[in-house]
């Protein structure tokens, strides 16, 4: 009887501990990359950008061993930073103007949120 409810518990333990993270997965660099990239061009104006695409990007930069970055430039110079978490997809946005050189925490967003649904 101890080892049924022993197997029980364990079982029940291993289930509660596989949360929403784990079901997604881990985070690759394309899904971070798409993900912002969804994200930008829904919440910024890019029409300023049909005559010049070069004015605007997003772009990959820098991996850590727990996040990606992705990097928005704005026409007006302005870089925003999407700092992806690779375990959870809790995506930190830092903005930067370079000619005040003042940075500022913009917030966050989750990745999942704005990743195709296939």
């Amino acid at each position: 009887m101890k080892r049924i409810f022993f197997s029980l518990f364990l079982t029940a333990l291993l289930l509660s501990s596989c949360g929403s993270n784990s079901q997604k997965g881990m985070i690759t660099a394309q899904q971070a990359y798409q993900g912002v990239s969804n994200y930008c061009h829904s919440e910024y104006d890019w029409s300023v950008a049909v005559e010049n695409p070069s004015i605007m990007s997003v772009e990959m930069g820098e991996e850590t061993d727990s996040a990606y970055q992705v990097v928005f430039r704005s026409y007006t110079g302005a870089l925003v930073n999407f700092y992806v978490d690779k375990k959870s997809g809790s995506t930190r946005i830092v903005e930067y103007v370079p000619a005040l050189d003042i940075e500022s925490e913009a917030g966050t967003i989750d990745l999942f949120d704005y990743l195709d649904k296939n």
